[in-house]
């Protein structure tokens, strides 16, 4: 069921930032000039390409994360207990010694901390998402479209800004809909 829903909603997502790509598109031909076509043409384009390319390496360590079955998340507890007691200072499991001196309570909980510290290679290997090839690519194309804009001086801001938000908005309203349509 899931492998026959990925592909729906990829292709519906695409099918709505290429209908709303030629509808800025035909907007800004009609009612504004030059500057505004190439700014919110590639501020549109590169923010799209930053989006997918998020998706993807997100896609990608999730499917490596099952894979592998790493489970980073602790579900013993409902969430008003970890939002109230989030260091688990008043479990009942625990048994409560009063008479433990501070220094001794205070070196107990150091070495807590000591043994959940995480490594430089599980930080790396958590952040393979952030730091994948695809989203520096898309984020240098954005940083080099800026500047191009710039340099050339076709960079119209108010509508750079529009379209740069534009595709985010696209992908919330798709997800949005097809949540609202599975739930009922």
């Amino acid at each position: 069921m899931m492998k026959t829903m990925m592909p729906n909603r990829n292709s519906r997502l695409f099918l709505a930032l290429v209908a709303v790509d030629v509808l800025l598109l035909l907007l800004v031909i009609l009612f504004f000039d030059i500057k505004a076509l190439y700014s919110t043409q590639i501020a549109y384009l590169t923010a799209t390409t930053v989006m997918i390319a998020s998706l993807l390496s997100y896609k990608r360590m999730v499917t490596a994360r099952v894979v592998h079955n790493i489970i980073t998340t602790d579900d013993s507890k409902d969430v008003i207990d970890r939002l109230e007691d989030p260091y688990d200072l008043y479990s009942e499991d625990i048994p409560q010694d009063e008479e433990k001196a501070f220094a001794e309570v205070l070196k107990e909980e150091k070495q807590k901390l000591k043994e959940n510290r995480r490594s430089i290679f599980q930080t790396i290997k958590d952040t393979k998402a952030a730091l994948s090839v695809y989203r520096l690519g898309a984020y240098g194309l954005l940083i080099l479209g800026f500047m191009y804009l710039n340099r050339q001086g076709l960079l119209d801001i108010p509508s750079y800004i529009f379209s740069l938000a534009l595709p985010f908005i696209v992908l919330v309203s798709v997800l949005l809909t097809e949540k609202q349509t599975a739930t009922q």
